[in-house]
């Protein structure tokens, strides 16, 4: 069993909370937790870069000026990618950056990115945590007290009005469910802050 400290939201520590070791992976997973980073920033891209063809710019198919005589450049039409106003050669185009990754594969590397962080020890556990009203200052002065001054990845069993916006203008601070927690928040944050439900609901999506 793996013990992380249990914590009000005053900072006090009021006892420990044990993860089971076999929820745990700390031998292997490396590279695909890799391979879920990578598949997770790409995935943000919406690949809407786009630039004119040849044949999408305006204009004539009429030769500038005649082949010889006039001592310029030959030239055969205006939308060469040479001259102002014409096409880009070899231009981006639309078009999809999605990778995909088993269903298998994403939860190895899940594990393994929030088994090195209680490794760590970098996983808080807080009893619980609510917000009566949707003030920054109510929120910062939980923050103060569990000393998370360098930011911090807040997961929860479900979230409330409050929380989302008290928590919304502090700075390195993201708030996020159990359910829809991923690998990229976990390692993106240095402290991973975990209320007492929430962490009830993520053994079940690791077991």
């Amino acid at each position: 069993m793996s013990k992380l400290p249990l914590k009000n939201v005053k900072g006090e520590q009021v006892g420990d909370y044990e993860v089971a070791d076999n929820l745990l992976v700390l031998d292997r997973g490396d590279h695909t937790v890799h391979e879920a980073i990578v598949a997770y920033n790409a995935n943000q891209r919406l690949g809407t870069a786009s630039t004119l063809r040849k044949w999408e710019v305006n204009g004539s198919g009429k030769k500038p000026w005649k082949q010889k005589g006039l001592g310029r450049a030959r030239a055969g039409y205006k939308q060469s990618n040479v001259w102002r106003g014409g096409h880009v050669a070899h231009g981006p185009q639309p078009r999809s950056y999605n990778k995909s990754l088993t269903k298998k594969a994403a939860r190895l590397a899940f594990q393994r990115a929030f088994s090195a962080k209680v490794d760590q020890g970098e996983v808080t556990v807080i009893d619980q945590l609510n917000v009566a009203t949707p003030k920054t200052k109510e929120f910062a002065a939980v923050l103060m007290n569990l000393g998370l001054d360098r930011g911090a990845l807040i997961v929860v069993d479900q979230t409330s009005d409050n929380l989302l916006l008290a928590s919304r203008n502090i700075q390195r601070v993201e708030v996020a469910t159990a359910q829809l927690v991923n690998t990229y928040q976990i390692l993106r944050y240095k402290n991973v802050i975990i209320t007492k439900a929430g962490m009830e609901a993520l053994e079940k999506r690791l077991g």
